[in-house]
């Protein structure tokens, strides 16, 4: 089964990419919903995750407070570090379990993830799509989107791949700088592409 990788800095429309080629019916792995799973009540990451910062990151009713969470991180380097180090283990192992649970069942999966290329996620995929669109439209959308203060949302974007370095290793380049129309015409014709790439794969 081929696994296709689809990634792209925040505000770019991973999540409206995602979601078409869910509506034409392939098996989407979301790595933000495994990221999540991960920190869950229960979960021995969020354990962690409070005895390194304190109990100021759990919100009233036992879980993750995320934009604590967020605003300590990404604020300070050594923290965001230390939270990757815990994590990305964490949720590769999900991912690859999520993974294997589709083999047989479809020509290839979706996996989702903002850090495909910034974890060894892309060495899970074979194929890697990048949604790309101009910074500026990037603080712009998120800003409208989240709330965000500008100041906030480039230093998310500095922690992010450039966006030069992520076009440099896509297989795939979605334009998504226009309108979701356009958006959904590329997708379709993504995913027949896809589907050859799958058969064939499959066939050598």
């Amino acid at each position: 089964m081929l696994v296709v990788g689809l990634t792209g800095g925040i505000g770019s429309g991973k999540s409206a990419a995602s979601s078409q080629f869910e509506l034409l019916g392939r098996p989407i792995i979301d790595a933000d919903i495994v990221a999540r799973e991960v920190v869950e009540p229960g979960e021995a990451a969020l354990t962690k995750i409070v005895e390194q910062f304190g109990s100021h990151m759990l919100s009233e009713n036992g879980k993750l407070d995320r934009a604590s969470l967020r605003e300590t991180v990404f604020s300070d380097i050594k923290s965001r570090e230390w939270l990757e180090q815990l994590l990305h283990p964490i949720i590769r192992n999900r991912i690859m379990e999520k993974i294997e649970s589709y083999q047989g069942t479809a020509p290839f999966v979706i996996l989702a993830s903002p850090l495909l290329l910034e974890t060894d996620q892309h060495k899970m995929v074979d194929h890697i799509i990048v949604i790309d669109v101009p910074e500026s439209l990037q603080v712009e959308r998120v800003i409208s989107r989240d709330q965000n203060n500008k100041e906030q949302v480039q230093r998310i974007m500095k922690a992010q791949l450039s966006r030069e370095a992520r076009l440099e290793l896509a297989d795939t380049v979605v334009d998504n700088s226009t309108n979701l129309g356009n958006l959904i015409n590329q997708i379709k014709l993504l995913d027949i592409k896809l589907r050859e790439l799958a058969v064939n794969e499959y066939r050598t």
